[in-house]
């Protein structure tokens, strides 16, 4: 046959090694293929918290895997890449905050203590205790201030790209926020801009509350995150029990973006004892 710069090429016949190597390729792409589709999508329920309606999708069996989603997304997608891999052996239990994914928003400002009070209900309700978090972005600063003043409900935490004020963020990031800025914030958009230029504040998480957070830490950072590194750091050194990884050539999306390491990495990090 001629290839595409016009050479005459001989096409050798496969070595009998090289089909039985072919064949077991096909085969295990067959069994990944079954075994996606043996895999149950996610359940949506419902939950009556603190006057309001809160939605949680729920997949899996094994030890209970709450996954905190990022500021304005939900926890399906934030974790899009994850579910698969971690319903194998978990069950995954994924809330939605006030105003995002599925949740209607409700009347005043968001409060990362009114969503983490929020999710302590929904654990309470579900009558799930030691859970291990994975929390991303908005989602890990709840799930650190879960660890903080719910230390009975938390067995181990991941969390990525997570400030514990908001100087933590980059310069740029932090001077659009002030730019955008308007008296009254009504939409979930504008709501999340000021939450996030005015918290946490240091009564919700500060270098001495972490102090106090024993359980086991996996610190995820993007080398280019949203998140100086310097201030990850101060998190990683403050947290008595952490472990620290930070991803090259990563932004922010560390989840989304970066599944093929992450999803090892934390497997091994959760199915410790």
């Amino acid at each position: 046959m001629t290839n595409r710069t016009g050479i005459l090429t001989r096409v050798q016949p496969l070595t009998r090694s090289a089909a039985i190597s072919m064949l077991a390729l096909l085969i295990a792409y067959l069994f990944v293929d079954i075994a996606r589709a043996a895999i149950q999508p996610a359940e949506l329920h419902w939950a009556e918290i603190h006057g309001h309606r809160i939605s949680y999708a729920v997949r899996g069996s094994g030890t209970a895997l709450l996954l905190l989603h990022g500021g304005g997304d939900s926890g399906a997608h934030s974790f899009v890449r994850q579910l698969d891999l971690f319903s194998v052996h978990h069950h995954i239990v994924a809330p939605d905050q006030v105003g995002q994914g599925h949740t209607p928003d409700v009347p005043g400002p968001l409060s990362y203590t009114g969503m983490m009070d929020d999710t302590a209900a929904l654990l309470q309700l579900l009558k799930l205790k030691r859970v291990d978090v994975v929390g991303f972005s908005d989602g890990g600063i709840i799930a650190l201030m879960l660890a903080v003043r719910h230390p009975e409900l938390v067995r181990r935490l991941v969390i990525s790209g997570v400030n514990i004020a908001p100087e933590g963020l980059n310069p740029g990031d932090l001077e659009e926020l002030r730019a955008s800025q308007i008296p009254k914030p009504k939409t979930i958009d504008e709501k999340l801009a000021h939450l996030w230029l005015t918290s946490p504040t240091q009564a919700e998480l500060s270098l001495p509350l972490l102090s106090k957070i024993a359980q086991p830490v996996l610190v995820i950072s993007g080398d280019r995150d949203a998140i100086t590194l310097e201030h990850t750091l101060q998190i990683f050194h403050a947290l008595p029990a952490a472990e620290l990884c930070v991803l090259p050539g990563t932004d922010h999306a560390t989840f989304s973006g970066r599944s093929e390491w992450l999803n090892p990495i934390i497997s091994v990090f959760l199915d410790r004892p």
